[in-house]
């Protein structure tokens, strides 16, 4: 084998390492995303037990009278400066 061809052959064979590390990278993307998508899942369901935990009455009710209920809720005198002061204190705990 002459040195063309060896180049040649070394030239193939890099290619075929870039298509599986491009391959490794998108299967550790999707892994990633499915990562996240699980996490907000986790997330979601923790945060609507405890919303219904809370106001036992949303659990037979549909998300758009929640979402009513909520902001009416946020709109309260002090619900806003509450909140803040309550989550920022559980973020530095």
């Amino acid at each position: 084998m002459d040195k063309k061809e060896s180049l040649s052959a070394q030239k193939t064979e890099a290619k075929k390492k870039a298509r599986q590390y491009e391959n490794q990278v998108k299967i550790l993307l999707n892994k990633q995303r499915d990562a996240e998508r699980n996490a907000r899942t986790s997330r979601l369901c923790k945060h609507g037990a405890i919303l219904e935990g809370v106001f036992p009455a949303t659990v037979n009710t549909d998300g758009e009278a929640i979402k009513e209920f909520l902001i009416e809720v946020s709109l309260l005198p002090g619900v806003k400066e509450l909140a803040e002061k309550m989550l920022n204190t559980e973020d530095e705990g």
